[in-house]
């Protein structure tokens, strides 16, 4: 019953992060100041971007802009990749 986090790259410019989600887990709503790009690689959830919600399954994966709030809601276990990119922030 836990989110599971493992880092796979940290630079200054952005990050690649694995987590892994329990069923019933999700991420709360928040908002980034950098565009990332979120794909599920095992499993399925649905990503609210902005309010709109996306249902996204093995495979897919969508853009969250900076400053747009998001939330993840889970279907189940699943696996996402998110990849922030910091550059052109600075």
């Amino acid at each position: 019953n836990a989110v599971i986090t493992k880092s796979i790259l940290k630079k200054t410019t952005g990050s690649i992060n694995a987590l892994s989600f329990a069923s019933g887990q999700g991420l709360n709503e928040k908002t980034l100041p950098f565009d990332t790009y979120a794909q599920i690689i095992d499993g399925s959830a649905i990503i609210e971007v902005g309010g709109k919600a996306t249902k996204l399954q093995t495979g897919d994966g969508i853009i969250i802009p900076a400053h747009k709030s998001s939330l993840i809601k889970p279907n189940g276990r699943f696996k996402l990749l998110l990849t922030v990119i910091k550059s052109g922030y600075e």
